[in-house]
């Protein structure tokens, strides 16, 4: 008898490297873009040019499409992955699609999470050039971050006119790299020439405010508009000093020139992706940029985009922060989860996580159910998207969507890791039937006019399923002062661990009886949001203990990176 023979399986970063990728100008004139419309940087990636949006501002727009997720756990659910492998299946079945996502940032790269380039069969490519560098927008950020940090203390090194309080400067400064050393610190040691001794902080760049504002604008005018807005410090007498007091906003605009036009480049069956932006969502507002995303839907019939972590974190945030500030209105919402990920909020632990177990699903499941019930606050159709393993049986298979159809939403399993588009047709085929057959009544959470404190109670309360918020510290006295300031009716923007409903990363399923703690407050007045600080969550993370980097190497007799993931 013949010895049967295992069929290999390739790693992400392989099956990526052994694709064959289309020059970008032929996948742009795939969807109506001409030559001249495209800025290339080499052959596979391109800058697309303000022209193209000027020539498709009065064509009808797509519909828009958002996937999010269960809280993320150590067994991974495949967000992205669903995102590209919905937007392939999508173009497969007939209908033009085109994706919309955030660029990677190279902390999590390095650390423990991995790139955001999709896994599998829907990946987008090419992903080392995703996951290292990309176009340089990502330093541009950085640049015009830093830029105005030097700026403030060069002010206050040469006479400090404004009279900048040196205690109450805010503005920090950032780096694109996971690095816990630099949270914190002293600087101007030295001579006098090296400056005036202070306090100063490090955020990641995914958390500044710059890049808050390079997603949230519509234009250059309107980021020029932003910018100024932004209080970096207060004076002695209490009153804010801003950029546009510090005179950086023209330097910061042409630092950002190119920066502002979105990236393109292909999923591996050739469909085009906007790349641009890249909050994370559980310290900053977790969307790509508008502007990238409203060019998608003139593209495509359909744009489908993505929120980061969970929908109590990301989705929220798209719908509250992004949706309202922008004008855009989802007409379908997908949640990632995988059984595996079910199985461990559950109690399984995290290396059992691949063996069935029907009790322990029946436990975790309901994590799935509070995130169908928050997207439902929206009035919003939701398909909750299955991705499957191997190892999951028809058994529970049969439970969840037995579970599902009594929370009165729509189920698909997901191949799409494995069969890219094809695995996916059942999930754009319910996508499309939702969006052309339910009821969609679109609304915010809460109300411009809600005071701030009752606006993160009511995500508080009916996003996280919290009992109450307990404001510690000079929270609520920030609050006060913000919204004597006049930024009251801004939308908030909660800083919370991504691993739990509460801000308690250890509480798993859909934890009940806990408060949200908030330790601080401030106002992004540029990009057009307040910030709020909850539990242990940080703005500038470290690497674990056995960094992705180790594991991360160039061949140069080949060319090829290894270890990217």
């Amino acid at each position: 008898m013949a010895k049967k023979t295992e069929k290999k399986v390739y790693s992400d970063i392989e099956i990526a490297q052994a694709a064959e990728l289309w020059p970008i100008c032929d996948v742009a004139k795939e969807f109506g873009i001409n030559e001249d419309e495209l800025e290339q940087y080499g052959k596979y990636k391109a800058k697309l040019s303000s022209s193209l949006e000027e020539r498709l501002k009065d064509k009808k727009d797509g519909k828009l499409v958002l996937v999010t997720a269960i809280n993320p756990t150590p067994a991974g659910e495949g967000k992205t992955t669903t995102t590209i492998g919905l937007t392939q299946a999508l173009n497969k079945i007939g209908t033009k699609a085109v994706a919309a996502l955030r660029e990677p940032s190279l902390g999590p790269c390095f650390g423990i999470k991995g790139g955001a380039a999709g896994g599998g069969y829907s990946q987008v490519v090419p992903m080392e050039d995703l996951n290292l560098h990309f176009t340089g927008d990502f330093h541009a950020i950085t640049s015009a971050n830093n830029l105005l940090a030097a700026m403030i203390d060069n002010h206050i090194h040469h006479g400090n006119a404004l009279r900048i309080d040196t205690k109450r400067i805010i503005w920090k400064r950032c780096m694109d790299m996971n690095d816990r050393a630099i949270r914190d610190m002293v600087i101007g040691l030295g001579s006098k020439a090296n400056g005036q001794i202070r306090e100063d902080h490090f955020t990641i760049t995914a958390a500044s405010e710059i890049m808050a504002i390079f997603c949230m604008a519509k234009d250059m005018d309107d980021l020029k508009s932003r910018v100024e807005r932004i209080i970096v410090a207060y004076d002695l007498d209490g009153d804010p000093v801003t950029a546009k007091d510090i005179k950086a906003t023209g330097a910061i605009a042409a630092l950002l020139k190119e920066a502002m036009q979105p990236n393109m480049i292909q999923t591996l069956e050739h469909t085009p992706v906007l790349i641009h932006g890249g909050p994370f969502a559980n310290i900053a507002h977790g969307c790509n940029s508008v502007r990238a995303t409203r060019l998608a839907l003139k593209l495509g019939d359909v744009c489908v985009t993505e929120a980061g972590f969970g929908a109590d974190l990301g989705a929220e945030k798209f719908m509250d922060i992004k949706c309202r500030k922008s004008g855009l209105k989802p007409d379908a919402v997908v949640i990632v989860a995988t059984l595996r990920a079910l199985r461990y909020n559950g109690g399984v632990e995290k290396e059992n996580v691949s063996e069935p177990d029907l009790e322990a699903l029946k436990k975790g499941i309901v994590n799935l159910d509070k995130h169908i019930e928050n997207i439902q606050r929206f009035g919003v159709p939701v398909v909750v998207a299955l991705n499957a393993f191997t190892t999951d049986t028809k058994e529970e298979y049969d439970f969840v969507k037995k579970h599902c159809a009594q929370k009165d939403c729509e189920f698909a399993i997901s191949n799409v890791w494995e069969k890219g588009g094809e695995g996916g047709k059942d999930l754009a085929l319910k996508v499309l039937d939702i969006m052309e057959n339910s009821n969609n009544e679109f609304q915010f959470l809460y109300t411009e006019a809600l005071p701030l404190e009752e606006k993160i109670k009511t995500i508080a309360r009916e996003m996280y399923g919290a009992d109450g918020v307990e404001f510690e510290g000079d929270s609520a006295k920030n609050l006060k002062q913000i919204t004597k300031m006049g930024f009251g009716h801004l939308p908030v923007c909660m800083a919370k661990t991504q691993y739990s409903l509460s801000d308690d990363a250890s509480k798993l399923g859909r934890p009940s009886g806990f408060k949200i703690h908030v330790r601080d407050v401030y106002v992004s007045a540029g990009a057009g949001f307040v910030v709020v600080l909850t539990g242990k969550i940080l703005t500038m993370p470290g690497l674990p203990s056995v960094p992705a980097a180790q594991n991360i190497d160039y061949d140069g007799k080949t060319g090829k990176i290894s270890g990217l993931f």
